[in-house]
């Protein structure tokens, strides 16, 4: 193996960019090859919870993303009147952990990633349509007719993903989450909407969720049950997503009636079976390429920020990538099967329709313990490591922690 290891990443998302600072990090000389014409993110928000900042921090890599959004300090659940239902202890809970929870436009997240990107060459204008393998080096195949090749490939191009579609054939089934999803970006000020605030609303089938993302910014979303058939075709607009929350408390539909209609987004949100493995030789798939997921626990883009650590620092401390692969995947499937199933089943739960599922799930939350509360909320939002146990010590001396 040559003394400089070199890399492809296919897909400059979040879980790309991560995934190209992070192995630049341990040495490797990495490209990236994206789709897009440019780069431009879809106007919606995130929050960036403490365990992805965690996996980061075993780096080194400081995004300094307190700067470009707002830390989270208080995260209540209301009942679609407004009245409270519990207030979640994350700000208890990341001021334990050390590590707080940033809520960020997608926009200012991708903004970090490519100032701290600025040595890493981004193809644009750059699809994947396949990959081949020969010996130890992959090489891929851009649908455009141009090639590249190196020692490493990592799939990180999303949902649709070419590296994922060559490993599990065209025909995978998609999993719709059975409702409609709604998002925006707004500059936006409410009496009863404080700085620093999470707020959830659950209505009936459906919900709405206000966040503060700094500077003034809201982001909000709103889902509503909708058979795929219908979503799928929903062109109602900012007043068919007014007249869907006719009725709940003014800071929802005055966030609604402030965004400028080409801000509003409208998605039919899905996901996959868990899949297992996700790669072969010298090629994985990371982030929602390798464990698409639903939004209810905010965790998607933070289990592409872990999975891109874990990566390079299973890397770092093989003597071969292909071992290094392996051991990063071996790494990542039970923390990600987890959270893939845990978004879908409180995805299910957060969305109940009818009087009695509704008062289950509401007094379900109100009434739970406090400890018990902490208990479900906390492994979600602690890093687990790298799990690096077992392996030799690096080329750089270091022990495998």
């Amino acid at each position: 193996m040559s003394s400089t290891r070199t890399a492809i990443v296919v897909g400059a998302g979040i879980g790309g960019l991560t995934t190209a600072i992070a192995l630049r990090r341990v040495g490797f000389e990495v490209e990236v090859f994206e789709r897009a014409p440019e780069m431009r993110a879809a106007g919606f928000g995130l929050s960036v919870m403490s365990n992805a900042t965690a996996a980061l921090a075993t780096l080194d890599i400081d995004l300094g993303l307190e700067k470009r959004g707002r830390v989270m300090e208080t995260y209540h659940v209301k009942d679609w009147k407004g009245r409270l239902i519990r207030e979640f202890p994350f700000p208890e809970i990341t001021r334990r952990i050390g590590v707080p929870c940033v809520c960020i436009s997608r926009a200012d997240l991708l903004a970090a990633l490519l100032d701290r990107a600025t040595d890493i060459p981004v193809r644009l204008n750059a699809a994947a349509d396949r990959f081949e393998v020969e010996g130890d080096r992959a090489r891929v195949h851009l649908t455009d007719g141009r090639e590249a090749e190196a020692d490493l490939l990592v799939g990180a191009d999303g949902f649709n993903s070419a590296v994922r579609r060559q490993l599990t054939g065209p025909d995978e089934p998609v999993h719709d989450s059975g409702y409609i999803a709604w998002l925006g970006i707004t500059e936006y000020s409410h009496p009863r909407f404080a700085p620093g605030s999470v707020v959830h609303l659950w209505g009936d089938g459906m919900r709405f969720g206000l966040v503060d993302i700094g500077g003034g910014r809201l982001y909000w979303w709103g889902t509503k049950n909708m058979p795929f058939e219908e979503s799928s075709t929903w062109d109602g607009g900012k007043a068919g997503v007014l007249d869907a929350y006719s009725g709940w408390p003014d800071e929802v539909r005055e966030a609604i009636r402030v965004t400028p209609p080409e801000d509003l987004l409208t998605l039919n949100t899905r996901d996959r079976a868990f899949l297992r493995p996700w790669g072969t030789g010298p090629v994985t798939l990371l982030g929602d390429a390798a464990h698409p997921m639903l939004t209810s626990l905010g965790q998607g883009s933070a289990m592409a920020m872990e999975d891109a650590a874990v990566l390079a620092q299973h890397l770092r401390h093989a003597p071969d990538v292909p071992g290094g692969l392996r051991g990063y995947e071996s790494a990542r499937y039970e923390r990600t099967r987890t959270m893939v199933e845990a978004t879908r089943a409180i995805s299910e739960f957060e969305q109940s329709q009818g009087p009695v599922r509704r008062r289950v799930r509401d007094g379900y939350f109100r009434w739970m313990p406090h400890r018990k509360l902490v208990g479900k909320l906390e492994p979600a939002l602690t890093f687990p490591g790298a799990g690096l146990a077992g392996l030799p010590a690096g080329a750089d001396g270091e022990a495998a922690r």
